[in-house]
């Protein structure tokens, strides 16, 4: 099979950057979003983000047209029926995800292969809720997806190889580089990156450091072109704690300070605001761990010969 014409489901920062990238290179791609004004928005940053690249000259005039013209936006799935490919990019949900797909699986043609875009939700277990389980995979890109190279392309344990060959090369002919991760939680780049992510709140809850200073050991530290509260910002704090939350639930990482329910009643409740507004802050008073973190950690007691 071909893949000519992209459904993609969701037009938020993930969900316009895939469908961007997808008519970029050629692809009839269609946007849908059951709210008008976030498909607006949607278009608008497109176009602004088209700009910046022609502006930098990694992009023609001609082919910032001939992009804008390979998208449609919709608030149903009425012309769902046409794609070859159809990628899910809503909120990281997953009885959300669950009933989208559910509800797509009766839809689409019997060829069509089913992707999301879950960043480390179980692909086996949201497959499992379709009827092509076989035509069912990952594929988890970066922000800002116009401009990076990586996808993770996840198969689940049905996933045939000609689904995932097919999804791969998909992936090479948007200049991406596909890299394969098993369905663990969090994959490869979340089970790397988050809890990175977490230990820099706690450094930052315990005192350790400041927004400023933690961001600035890991950009001058560690060479990386940002901080890792600058970038739980950037990829939205709603999204790392739904991430967070997967990782402790699934493999026992420690809990994330960034809670903000009484569910699990030893996290501490971090103020509703991003990390960059407290940078001229010199305390953040958090709520007292009501169970101490160290029974939290990995602890490894070596044994006796």
């Amino acid at each position: 099979m071909k893949i000519e014409k992209v459904f993609v489901i969701g037009s938020g920062t993930m969900g316009n950057g895939i469908a961007h990238t997808f008519a970029q290179f050629g692809y009839k791609t269609t946007m849908m979003d059951i709210s008008e004004d976030a498909l607006k928005k949607a278009l608008s940053t497109i176009e602004k983000n088209l700009d910046r690249q022609v502006k930098k000259g990694s992009l023609s005039e001609e082919v910032k047209q001939a992009t804008l013209a390979n998208i449609t936006t919709a608030n149903d799935y009425a012309n769902i029926a046409e794609a070859d490919l159809v990628i899910e990019a809503a909120t990281e949900n997953k009885e959300l995800k669950f009933k989208i797909f559910q509800e797509v699986d009766k839809l689409v043609k019997p060829e069509a292969i089913l992707a999301t875009n879950t960043s480390t939700i179980s692909i086996t277990e949201i497959a499992a809720k379709t009827t092509r389980a076989n035509q069912f995979i990952g594929m988890h890109f970066m922000n800002p997806v116009p401009m990076m190279k990586l996808v993770e392309i996840i198969r689940g344990l049905a996933t045939t190889d000609e689904t995932y060959n097919l999804i791969n090369e998909t992936a090479i002919q948007l200049g991406k580089i596909p890299v394969l991760a098993n369905d663990y939680p969090g994959f490869i780049a979340n089970r790397i990156l988050m809890p990175f992510i977490n230990e820099a709140i706690f450094a930052l809850m315990e005192g350790v450091g400041s927004v400023e200073g933690i961001d600035q050991v890991a950009k001058l530290g560690f060479a990386h072109p940002m901080g890792p509260l600058t970038l739980a910002d950037l990829i939205g704090l709603d999204t790392v704690l739904a991430i967070l939350e997967v990782l402790h639930n699934d493999i026992g990482d420690p809990p994330a300070p960034l809670a903000s329910d009484g569910r699990l009643d030893h996290v501490p409740v971090l103020p509703d605001l991003p990390f960059k507004d407290l940078m001229d802050r010199p305390f953040i008073a958090f709520r007292a761990f009501q169970l101490e973190r160290v029974r939290y950690r990995h602890v490894l007691i070596p044994c006796s010969s």
